[in-house]
């Protein structure tokens, strides 16, 4: 994780069946927070389906991360949230990245 990403995410591009590891070094952990959770689900950015709220593993980097699997092809959205309720959702516009069937042209 490069020192100006607060978010990592990998692999990308992201193909359907693969597990995916979110990585957080942001707001939330820049403010203290003791635990960090992934908000995330699956669909259109602004009407999820499937959301689930998953506790994230600090790392000795001092960073947040845990991994996901994702068996789907429609979008992958996400934002954290402390466990003081305080949120980062990217300025209202989450984290949501296209999720391939792995079809190659």
């Amino acid at each position: 994780m490069s020192e100006f990403d607060s978010v990592n995410v990998n692999p990308t591009p992201i193909t359907t069946g693969e597990n995916v590891t979110i990585e957080y070094a942001g707001m939330l952990k820049e403010a203290g927070a003791d635990e960090v959770y992934l908000h995330a689900g699956v669909g259109e950015n602004q009407n999820w389906q499937d959301v689930k709220t998953i506790k994230m593993n600090w790392t000795p980097q001092g960073t947040c991360k845990t991994t996901v699997k994702l068996n789907t092809t429609q979008r992958f959205n996400f934002c954290f949230k402390d466990s003081a309720e305080h949120w980062d959702n990217n300025d209202g516009s989450n984290w949501s990245y296209e999720v391939h069937n792995g079809d190659q042209y």
